[in-house]
């Protein structure tokens, strides 16, 4: 199914993003050496609650996981870069930790991920490969426009990730998003311009450049939900949810708190 909002929705879309964004930085700030991914879990679900939102984690059962996931924030340390499952884990200094979140809030979902070092130590080869998928982002909502196709998105995305020497994964990418969390046109991180769905107006996306440093490969963890790196190798995921206007892409998951 291919949504396209009204601008009522389009505004409780704005409202939705704001609060997901607001979260990750909060989560963000709090996330520091000795902080239990547990914790990070209850304060996602807290915040969700108290803005009158919904989880669009804690029931999802989809075909690819062990469900329902049963929590409220997706947390990936270091080699889990997908739907990693919180557990009893403390960060340590120099960990990479993605931040993956998604809520429904007044029948719209948004949804957003960060990657960042914790702590002190700030490992040379995982800031660059954090920066790769936020330049990669970047690039493809500035390629998201009425008019263009999926495919001019996912080559703009794939091009920077495959420029700065990382393997693109397929299977997993960007979506449309509306209503539900999880709605078409998939949007891969690699791709053909000129093919796929034509963007319009109105049409929300989430755009989730994510990379591994040295293979494409994922394996699943015992857990049946969190996805790794087949080699053991660091992770990195960057994702905002957009919106297609007439003017080009209005970004809905930036912070509107002051750090």
């Amino acid at each position: 199914m291919i949504e396209i909002l009204s601008r009522t929705e389009l505004g409780r879309a704005k409202e939705a993003g704001a609060l997901v964004a607001n979260i990750l930085h909060t989560l963000k700030g709090r996330a520091t050496v000795g902080t239990n991914l547990l914790d990070i879990d209850r304060w996602a679900k807290s915040m969700i609650l108290e803005a009158g939102a919904v989880s669009c984690y804690v029931d999802y059962a989809p075909s690819f996981g062990r469900g329902p996931f049963g929590h409220y924030i997706c947390t990936g340390v270091n080699d889990a870069v997908l739907h990693g499952l919180p557990t009893d884990y403390k960060l340590a200094d120099g960990d990479l930790l993605t931040l993956d979140l998604a809520v429904l809030k007044d029948g719209i979902a948004a949804d957003s991920a960060i990657s960042f070092i914790v702590g002190e130590s700030k490992p040379a080869e995982s800031v660059a490969m954090i920066e790769a998928t936020e330049r990669a982002l970047r690039a493809g909502i500035a390629a998201a426009r009425p008019g263009a196709r999926i495919g001019d998105l996912s080559y703009a995305i794939g091009s920077v990730l495959s420029e700065a020497g990382y393997p693109v994964n397929t299977e997993f990418g960007g979506h449309g998003i509306g209503s539900t969390m999880h709605q078409e046109p998939h949007v891969p991180n690699m791709g053909r311009p000129g093919r796929g769905y034509k963007l319009r107006p109105g049409l929300l996306l989430a755009l989730e450049p994510w990379v591994m440093a040295d293979t494409a490969q994922l394996v699943t963890d015992a857990d049946g939900w969190t996805l790794r790196s087949a080699t053991g190798c660091r992770t990195a995921h960057s994702e905002h949810t957009i919106a297609i206007t007439n003017d080009g892409a209005e970004i809905l998951t930036l912070p509107t708190l002051v750090s």
